[in-house]
Parts: structure tokens; C-alpha cells; sequence
């Protein structure tokens, strides 16, 4: 099965397929998902500024770093959210890390996780401080499928706690892409 996979910031042009992503994303594993059960006149006046200043690392709650969230997209419908935290503060080095990523029940076990991590890190690799040699991730003990998909792009368990696997990928081991074209890269599986 061949699937023609990119990586999109939430805009406004595409809101009303963003949002129906937001209502139909289950919190599972950790993943947080904002923006449920509010209107979808709430979420055009909310949320599209609200993660433009996230981005820009204005108005951010305490505790909080700049991110950008990327919706993985195959062809015309979302399947999967992948937050980039621009740098760690102590909670997150500790923690959850640099990337969250999440994709719809519907489309679980076919490769997107998989495809669109190997996306999220090279954004990532973009992204952070040049001074971070590794991208930090994290993931349940439950949920041994998303420990796979980081194993798949690179990543080592660094440590582990009675919950969580703590995962580390090298940047200098995260490949540059060979089969991109514009911003769609084509996995085959």
C-alpha cells in the first residue's frame, strides 16, 4: 500500500478538518488533546491565534515552552497530530520531551505513526537549539505499538520508570529525505 504522507501547521484555511480531528482524537496514552468540547466558533476564534503565539512563544502559560503543532496529513484527510516542543524545560527533559504525537484510532497499525515521526524529527531537527544532540521522546509501557514507531526512526530507550519508557534519538542519525517532494514524502508499505 502506497500512502503520500505530509506534515501541515493548523490554519485557518483548513479549521473545519482540523477541528473534526480535535472532537475525534481520544486522550489515550498521555496524549492531550485540546480543544474538545468547545464550539466550532470557539475554536476559529481560539484556537488558530492561540497556536500561532504558542509558536512564537508568546502568551504561554507558566511552565510552558513554545510549540508547534503539525497535523500529518494523507492526501485530503488528517490522520495524526504531532506536537514539536521547540526546547525542555526541566518537565519535559524529565518527561514527555520533545515530541507528542497521536494518531486517529481509525488509522492505527497501517504505518503513519511510523511515517510521520520520521517527518516530526526532521522538523524537529530544524526546530530546536543546535546544542541538543538528542530529541527526547517518551511513551506509556502500555502502549508498546508507539515504543515500536520510535524504535523505527532511530530511537533508544535511554531509561524507563514503572509508566514510562524515556526515548532519545541522535540528530546526527535522523536522515535526510530522499523522497520528498515539495512537502509530501512517499512511504511505501
Amino acid at each position: 500500500m502506497q500512502m503520500t504522507v505530509y506534515l501541515k501547521r493548523l490554519n485557518q484555511a483548513d479549521a473545519a478538518v482540523e477541528y473534526e480531528f480535535f472532537q475525534k482524537m481520544p486522550e489515550i496514552n498521555g496524549f492531550e488533546v485540546p480543544y474538545q468540547n468547545i464550539s466550532f466558533a470557539e475554536f476559529l476564534t481560539n484556537a488558530i491565534d492561540e497556536r500561532e503565539d504558542s509558536s512564537n512563544g508568546l502568551n504561554l502559560p507558566d511552565g510552558h515552552v513554545p510549540d508547534t503543532y503539525f497535523f500529518l496529513w494523507d492526501n485530503d484527510k488528517i490522520v495524526g497530530l504531532f506536537k514539536i516542543r521547540h526546547y525542555l524545560n526541566d518537565f519535559l527533559r524529565q518527561g514527555p520531551g520533545h515530541i507528542g504525537y497521536g494518531i486517529l484510532p481509525e488509522f492505527q497499525g497501517r504505518g503513519y505513526g511510523t511515517a510521520g515521526l520520521k517527518l516530526a524529527l526532521r522538523k524537529a531537527d530544524k526546530i530546536l537549539p543546535s546544542n541538543e544532540p538528542e530529541i527526547f521522546l517518551a511513551c506509556a509501557k502500555t502502549n508498546l505499538a508507539s515504543l515500536q514507531v520510535m524504535k523505527k526512526n532511530g530511537g533508544h530507550v535511554r531509561h524507563e520508570n514503572e509508566h514510562e519508557y524515556f526515548v532519545r534519538v541522535l540528530r546526527k542519525a535522523i536522515d535526510e529525505p530522499t523522497s520528498l517532494v515539495g512537502r509530501a514524502a512517499k512511504f511505501e508499505y
